[in-house]
This record gives C-alpha cells, sequence and structure tokens, in this order.
C-alpha cells in the first residue's frame, strides 16, 4: 500500500510538472528563438570557434616541422686562409726537375682562399621535433581550458536570455490581461450610463448620476488607451529581446495558476555558470604556474636537413648532403626573471580563489533573496484572490440594491472601483509569481540549455 501511494504520488508529481511545462510550449518556441537568434551569443561561439583554432594550434607544436631553407651568396674580399703550398712544395719540384732534366714541375704560388663563399648555394629541407619540452604541454592544457571557459561563457548568456525572455512574456501577459480588465471595466460603466440615462429620463435620478457615468466612461478609456500602449511596449521589449520585428505579433499561452513550487526545493548554486567561470579560471592559473615553473626542465629537440650545396649552382654526388642531430636546452640562470613569473601567477591565483568565494556568497544571497520574495508575491496573490471574491459579490449586491433604489450611485462607483483594483491587483500579483520563478529558475541554474 505504502509502495502504491509513493507511487501514485510520483506519477502525480510528474503530470503536474508536464501539465505545468505543456501550458507553456509557445514560450519555449520564443525562448529557442531568442537563443538562436540573438548576436552576442552568436559572437560568443565565433570566439568559441576561435578558442578551437587555437587549441589546434597547440596540438600542431606537437608534431614535426617541416621547413625549406635555400641561400645564395656572392662574396669578395674579406678575411682569408693563406695557404703556403708554394714554399713548401717549389724546392721539391725544383730538385725533381734538376733530376729528371725537365721542366715537369712548374713553380707555384702560395694560396689565399676566402673565408666567405663567393657563388655558393645552399638549399635544404630541414625537419624539426620536439622531444622534451613541457611548455608546449601545459600550453596545450590550458588552450584546452581555454575553450571549456568560453562554452561557459555562451552558457552564462544563454541563462541570462532565457530570464530575461520570460519576465518579457510575462510582462506581456500581464498587460494583455490589464487591457482586457479595463475592457471589461469599460463594459460596466457603459451599462452604468445606460441605465443612469435610463432613470434620469424616468425622473427616479438627477442628472449628477449621468454626468458622473459619463466621466466614468472618458476615465476608464484613458486608462485603457494607457494600457495598451504599456501591451505594445511590452510586445517591442519582448520581441526586440527575439532579435525580429518589434511589431510582429505575440502568440501566448493562457496562465491562470500560480507555478508550481517544486522548483523552490533546490536550494544549491552549484550549478551557476558564474562559479564554474571562477573554476575554470583558476585551474588554467594553476597550468600557467606549472608553464612558468617547467624553466627548471630541459627541452630536447632534433633536426635532420637534407639537401645540395656546391658553387656555380652544381648538383651532383658531392653537393647532396643530410645533416642531422640533437639540441638540449637547459636554463641555469636568467636572473630570477621566471621565478618572479611563478610569484605572479600565484598571487593571480589567490585573488580568484578570493574572487569565488565572494561570488559564491553573493549568489546564495540572490536564491535566498528570490525565494523569500517568491513567497512574500505567492502570499500576495492569495490575498488579491480572496479580494477580488469579495470585491466581485460586493458590487454585484451594491449594484442589485441601487437598481432597486435602495443604495447610492457613489456606492456603486465605489464598489466598481474596488472591484477593477482588485482585478488588476490579482492580474499584478499572479504574473509576479511567475517573474520571481524566473528569477529562483536562474539564481539556482534550473533551467535546463540542453533541451533548446
Amino acid at each position: 500500500m505504502k509502495t502504491y501511494s509513493k507511487y501514485s504520488l510520483t506519477m502525480t508529481l510528474l503530470l503536474l510538472t508536464f501539465v505545468n511545462g505543456f501550458s507553456q510550449t509557445k514560450l519555449d518556441d520564443y525562448i529557442k528563438t531568442a537563443l538562436d537568434n540573438n548576436e552576442t551569443i552568436k559572437q560568443q561561439h565565433f570566439l568559441l570557434n576561435k578558442s578551437l583554432f587555437a587549441l589546434n594550434e597547440a596540438k600542431g607544436l606537437f608534431l614535426p616541422s617541416v621547413a625549406f631553407h635555400s641561400a645564395y651568396t656572392l662574396a669578395n674580399g674579406g678575411r682569408t686562409v693563406d695557404i703556403a703550398v708554394g714554399d713548401m712544395m717549389n724546392p721539391v719540384y725544383s730538385t725533381l726537375n734538376q733530376l729528371t732534366g725537365t721542366n715537369n714541375f712548374p713553380q707555384i704560388e702560395n694560396q689565399s682562399v676566402l673565408l666567405n663563399p663567393n657563388n655558393f648555394y645552399d638549399a635544404k629541407i630541414r625537419t624539426t621535433y620536439p622531444i622534451i619540452n613541457a611548455e608546449i604541454q601545459y600550453n596545450k592544457k590550458i588552450k584546452t581550458q581555454q575553450v571549456s571557459l568560453q562554452q561557459i561563457e555562451i552558457d552564462l548568456y544563454k541563462r541570462e536570455l532565457v530570464k530575461d525572455v520570460k519576465i518579457a512574456y510575462y510582462k506581456y501577459l500581464q498587460a494583455s490581461e490589464a487591457v482586457e480588465i479595463y475592457k471589461s471595466a469599460l463594459v460596466l460603466v457603459n451599462e452604468n450610463l445606460r441605465v443612469n440615462t435610463s432613470l434620469f429620463n424616468n425622473q427616479k435620478v438627477n442628472r449628477t448620476a449621468v454626468v458622473r457615468s459619463e466621466n466614468d466612461v472618458s476615465k476608464y478609456k484613458a486608462q485603457l488607451e494607457s494600457a495598451i500602449q504599456t501591451q505594445n511596449n511590452a510586445k517591442a521589449y519582448f520581441n526586440f529581446l527575439l532579435n525580429i520585428d518589434l511589431n510582429t505579433s505575440i502568440e501566448t499561452d493562457r496562465l491562470t495558476a500560480i507555478p508550481l513550487d517544486l522548483f523552490l526545493a533546490d536550494t544549491s548554486v552549484a550549478k551557476r555558470e558564474e562559479l564554474a567561470k571562477l573554476k575554470q579560471a583558476i585551474s588554467i592559473n594553476q597550468n600557467v604556474t606549472a608553464m612558468a615553473n617547467s624553466y627548471l626542465l630541459p627541452k630536447l629537440n632534433s633536426f635532420v636537413d637534407f639537401g645540395s650545396q656546391a658553387f656555380d649552382f652544381k648538383v651532383n654526388n658531392k653537393s647532396v648532403y643530410y645533416f642531422g642531430g640533437v639540441s638540449l636546452e637547459w636554463n641555469i640562470f636568467s636572473g630570477n626573471r621566471y621565478k618572479e613569473k611563478v610569484r605572479q601567477a600565484k598571487v593571480d591565483e589567490q585573488v580568484l580563489q578570493s574572487q569565488l568565494s565572494y561570488v559564491e556568497q553573493q549568489l546564495i544571497l540572490q536564491l535566498t533573496l528570490s525565494n523569500n520574495t517568491y513567497k512574500a508575491s505567492l502570499a500576495g496573490y492569495n490575498s488579491a484572490n480572496s479580494q477580488v471574491d469579495a470585491s466581485q459579490k460586493y458590487y454585484n449586491d451594491i449594484l442589485r440594491l441601487y437598481k432597486e433604489g435602495q443604495s447610492l450611485f457613489i456606492e456603486v462607483l465605489d464598489a466598481q472601483n474596488q472591484l477593477v483594483t482588485a482585478k488588476l491587483q490579482q492580474n499584478i500579483s499572479l504574473f509576479d509569481t511567475w517573474t520571481k520563478a524566473a528569477e529562483i529558475e536562474r539564481a539556482n541554474a534550473g533551467h535546463n540549455l540542453n533541451i533548446q
């Protein structure tokens, strides 16, 4: 029996949630339109693509780099290398000529060779590959985290836009309902004018009642016109958030009840993008610190050259060459520059940690205040409902007595004003609960952005 009761309760809550969500299908469509059309979100997506490109660039640092290099030199003058080949060989050649009785071994001159190569080319393809380099590893981690940070930024804009669209939608519904209330009130005062005119014609009331009725008709016409303009302004702002023509008509859902208060159970701010953004920034800063510390580690790179070099643009089996090796770089002393970078990064992390704690307290306060204001608006709505019921009964009774000649017209006017005021307050209170619910949903990040 207990199991069945729990099952029934669960199904009832799910059904209520479904009905509550189904009743705002038009609003859900409008939210999707706003998210698709918003220019700020589009700009943030551009920045996300930029972050992805930067990540791909960081990944490319792990791959071999191949480049073509070439150089051609002309030279004249400058330093030389003197080779005393004549001084060494000429005595030998003279002796050989004497022994052989010939001149087959001529005298040669000393040589002077330019150090700068003249008419010399060097063309090669160089391939380099990082074997050990902690800096590019941390750089890749940072770029990956920056992509996630940009995605959080997009979700932050989306969530704020969802709240604005919902509140603007409820404001439009509120303004539209106010128009209907004033139209109904105008029907009442026109009926009062008709009745008073008839009574005046039958000499049962004086001219004052007719004049007062005409004034009420004029007053409610003016209030109706003001309500219509408020509705038009609300429509323009709502369409502005959707980034469509400001005069586009709005299809609305019928909201006659307060929102379900199931969302009040979520009192956590853990899903807020503001906190996720700061936590990601702290994580990025930790990798920045680690990258600054990587100066303590050696860098080992390898390279291979394959090319050709010779004079007079000759290409043959002697000009072709390959040349390869590894290079090791290990920073021993750099004037404490890297140590100061590490200290700066640690200070930045301390600042971010402090901001995280402060922002978390701010968000908790925001959620607490939103919950409290919702409860206050709910109490106001319940009170407004009672006022409408009482005012409607009072107006009906006074109007009946007036028609029977048992009450004054001033009492009818008072009852009528009370009824209109009560209905307006009921309308304000109803949509105020929806507005406060949207603020709570924003405060606890309750809206599911993934369903859009």
